[in-house]
């Protein structure tokens, strides 16, 4: 775990507090909230992402949080898996029903404070009435998620904020300090966070549009308390955001369980959420994207936030009861203020002459009218009002309005002295150097050939003679003169590369990953990841093709070097780059061409490598030429073998399918892994990814570590009369599935297994190396998927097609292969067939993950680790044997 130089830290006045010899010194909210959660320890030192995705015993069981400490590990865990329950704080205590605590009555509701005004206590005081959370009081979850994020390093907190864009929940903008007013906006945050909607001009055709939330500009309206409000905002804005009558709760809110809890360290957060068009008329609420923001708290005790909202929104809509001589004077300190402000008022539980009053003082001060003022008493008809305050928003966003992005907010933010979470000094290096890279990048085609010159001619030239050469060492009797030629033309084409030198972006990019500092790296490569995806695709787009709809082109033979799809640039490409120019010197040396000791890229594996242990998957198989450069990825894995020391025991998981069939959004949602999904033009190669297992439960399971191969774009679904294709798809998959342990196979719409993949177990069963494996069915097109009954589990055990069927004629199994059964050991009544319900619940873009999906994936992850500690995943490897298994297959 590596600090931050972006992280939070707070004074030290804690030792002298945990010292028994010495007076208490007190300690804030904030410090004991921390202290309560169990996360004091990483004030300092942050929690990392690599921490949390660690495979642990709680990661086999579907454990319920007993003591606050478990809270934030619950949290994470639940994020992890996209489970729309994760909000939920609820602790089962460890203690009889009849010893449990009463729940305190009378709690604060989510918006409100009460207190007899007959009593002469003073506002100030207010908080008498709230003692903290002891270890028998629920959290409040707003509380949880602003004391994880505090305690997190910036990457973590980037992961958090991800998933619960995915999960569809409210996100964290400016993160309150409690303890020291520094209050910090969450621009790097949510950079990761990309969402894809409709865009309708005004004139032509409308088309789908990705973008990232923090570039994309939108029209902004914010919703805050005034002093004291018997109105939700966060009910009337998760109201404004549901399509048709099926309400999300995006933001938590006073009616969900522990909502009423009284917060101690949230007020003063400011969250957002957008609604994004889907082109659907029926769920369309508004034409075009529009952002919403919550103010947590009174705008009298966080005026900084409501300043900030008052220059970035374009109209603000004030909730109160009542409008006393102090809001009217914050008020009227915004006269010189342009953006809009309406007002929702309750006056049965105010004082309505006095509102009316101060109203009509600050209707011209505003510059409003009575339309701005909004009544809603208990007996207002909510749909009503909503629509009403749809129509407003309507208004607003089709007349000349502000529109803001999350980077123009942050400026804003900057400006009135709030914290940016991104102006570290590292993070800001990392963004230089990328932009010195990218700003040359003006044809994507031309800067591959000019700047990664190895991965041209030579580099696929250089990948099929290999092929040819591997390919007539199985001949019964390969000619010498032959093998002599290919050999020579091989050394050749090496020479060639390794005559050339890193051109200046190569350079620069190893540069970046060359950093001293582990979170200077980090900032870098995912810089890079977000300046590359700018500049390597176009942000409008029809809605692709899917492969599913190309598999009819490939029934024909094509030459295998040209793509089946647009690849975009990525930091693949650079990292392919290194290993040509490892792999040609590499190759000489071998040859004895090259003196050892004239090596000058020897420690590009070890560079690598340091990537791969901060969590970005390393490319496997390259999506160029659709070969194993098997001296490079011998290097990483030497190289991983020694940075790994003692705790170099494997399982190798691997998940293959077509693309378009949710595999690499399986295993990122089983593992938290960060694979690239939801692109058609996504990377082709095979990319694997390294999860470390706890010391404490690796005993247990029988390993240190865990590989996990994502297939990519490999397996297009080529049928076998696609001739050399189809056998080269066949050939990468039995590779993949000989390497592994265990197995996935993703399938979609069909009870079909790909052709490749077919004769990939075909291969296999006849060298005795069967992985254990789960075929799992996705349902792409959304719809319910009923529980799966012991007979649905036998479809995969029924005749196969006649796409099978030939592709087991290929192997000259025909006469013997009738069933799945036929080829391995497949019990119908064990779990090896899965269906898994829908992604999504609802129609996206406005969709949140379904709980169906996330529990689904969940069991297969708790099946795959307990096959794995029962042994049922063949032997375990380490790294040594792995290196020799990729070297024979």
């Amino acid at each position: 775990m590596e600090g931050d130089d972006c992280g939070f830290h707070y004074g030290d006045g804690t030792n002298e507090a945990q010292d028994n010899d010495f007076p208490a010194v007190e300690r804030s909210r904030l410090q004991e909230m921390l202290s309560l959660l169990g996360l004091e320890t990483y004030q300092m030192q942050k929690l990392s992402l690599q921490d949390s995705l660690q495979i642990s015993f709680d990661s086999m069981k579907n454990w319920a949080p007993q003591v606050p400490k478990d809270l934030p590990w619950h949290f994470l865990r639940k994020l992890q898996a996209l489970n729309a329950e994760a909000r939920n704080t609820t602790m089962v205590l460890d203690m009889p029903p009849d010893a449990r605590p009463a729940e305190k009555e009378n709690q604060m509701e989510e918006e409100m404070i009460y207190w007899d005004p007959a009593e002469d206590i003073a506002a100030d005081d207010i908080y008498s009435f709230s003692e903290l959370p002891t270890p028998d009081t629920p959290v409040n979850p707003l509380d949880l998620l602003c004391a994880l994020l505090l305690s997190s390093d910036s990457f973590l907190q980037q992961e958090i904020v991800l998933k619960m864009s995915l999960c569809q929940f409210a996100l964290p903008l400016v993160l309150p300090d409690s303890e020291n007013h520094y209050h910090t906006f969450l621009l790097w945050a949510l950079r990761a966070v990309v969402r894809t909607w409709w865009s309708q001009p005004p004139r032509g055709l409308g088309s789908l549009r990705e973008d990232s939330v923090v570039l994309s500009r939108a029209p902004t309206f914010s919703f805050v308390r005034m002093d004291v409000s018997s109105n939700s905002k966060s009910q009337l804005l998760n109201a404004i955001l549901s399509p048709g009558r099926r309400q999300w709760d995006c933001f938590w809110h006073r009616d969900l369980n522990l909502g009423t809890n009284p917060r101690e360290i949230a007020d003063g957060l400011v969250e957002i959420s957008w609604f994004f068009p889907s082109g659907r008329d029926d769920l369309d609420v508004f034409p075009e994207p529009v952002a919403f923001l919550n103010l947590r708290g009174d705008i009298g005790s966080h005026w900084l936030q409501f300043k900030l909202l008052t220059e970035i929104s374009s109209a603000v809509f004030i909730l109160t009861d009542n409008i006393s001589k102090k809001e009217y004077k914050l008020l009227y300190s915004m006269k010189e203020s342009t953006t809009k402000y309406y007002f929702i008022l309750s006056p049965y539980r105010g004082k309505r002459n006095t509102n009316l009053r101060f109203l009509n003082k600050l209707i011209p001060v505003l510059k409003i009218d009575h339309s701005h003022v909004l009544v809603k008493v208990s007996s207002t008809d909510s749909e009503s009002f909503v629509r009403r305050i749809r129509g407003i928003v309507g208004s607003v966003v089709r007349s000349p309005c502000r529109r803001v992005s999350v980077e123009d907010m942050a400026h804003a933010a900057r400006k009135l002295g709030l914290r940016i979470d991104e102006d570290c000094e590292e993070c800001q290096k990392a963004k230089d150097r990328m932009e010195r890279i990218t700003r040359k990048i003006k044809d994507i085609d031309g800067y591959r050939r000019d700047e990664l010159r190895l991965q041209g001619d030579p580099g696929r030239k250089a990948a099929q003679v290999e092929r040819e050469f591997c390919q007539l060492q199985w001949a019964p009797d390969p000619p010498e003169k032959h093998r002599a030629e290919l050999r020579r033309r091989f050394l050749e084409l090496r020479m060639q590369q390794n005559g050339q030198e890193p051109t200046s972006g190569v350079q620069e990019f190893i540069a970046g990953i060359s950093s001293p500092s582990p979170g200077e790296r980090q900032y870098f490569l995912r810089w890079m990841e977000w300046g590359l995806a700018r500049v390597g695709q176009p942000r409008l787009r029809q809605p692709p093709e899917t492969l599913l709809t190309l598999r009819p082109k490939l029934s024909g033979a094509s030459d295998l070097s040209e793509p089946l799809w647009p690849e975009p640039l990525g930091v693949e490409h650079f990292l392919r780059e290194m290993g040509q120019f490892y792999e040609a010197e590499s190759c000489l040396v071998e040859a004895g061409r090259l003196p050892a000791g004239q090596r000058r890229f020897a420690h590009f594996p070890g560079l690598a490598v340091e990537l791969l242990l901060l969590g970005l998957p390393l490319e496997l198989v390259d999506g160029g030429t659709l070969s194993i450069p098997v001296r490079w990825v011998t290097g990483l894995l030497k190289e991983l073998h020694i940075r790994l020391d003692r705790r170099s025991r494997l399982v190798v998981l691997s998940a293959l399918g077509i693309p378009g069939t949710g595999k690499s959004m399986l295993l990122n949602t089983m593992f938290g892994l960060r694979f690239a999904t939801g692109r058609i033009c996504s990377p082709r190669g095979a990319f694997m990814q390294l999860i470390t297992v706890a010391e404490g439960f690796s005993q247990d399971l029988g390993c240190d570590h865990i590989l996990v191969i994502d297939s990519g774009g490999l397996i297009s679904g080529a049928l076998t009369s696609a001739g050399d294709r189809f056998e080269l798809e066949a050939s990468l998959a039995t590779l993949l599935m000989g390497l592994s342990n265990v197995t996935v196979v993703s399938l979609a719409e069909t009870r079909d297994i790909p052709p490749a993949i077919l004769h990939a177990f075909l291969r296999l069963e006849k060298t005795g190396h069967m992985p254990s494996y789960q075929f799992v069915y996705q349902n792409l097109h959304d719809m319910p998927v009923p529980s799966p009954k012991p007979r649905e589990r036998r479809q995969l055990l029924e005749p196969p097609s006649d796409l099978n069927r030939a592709a087991a004629q290929m192997e000259k199994q025909g006469g013997g292969f009738r069933t799945l059964a036929g080829l391995a050991f497949c019990d119908p009544e064990r779990q090896h067939v899965w269906h898994v319900p829908g992604l999504w619940h609802g129609a996206p873009p406005m969709a949140a993950v379904s709980l169906g999906y996330s529990e689904a994936i969940f069991e297969l992850k708790r099946c795959l680790l307990e096959n794995i500690r029962n042994g049922l995943s063949n032997q375990n490897k380490n790294i040594q044997q792995l290196i020799e298994l990729v070297r024979r297959l």
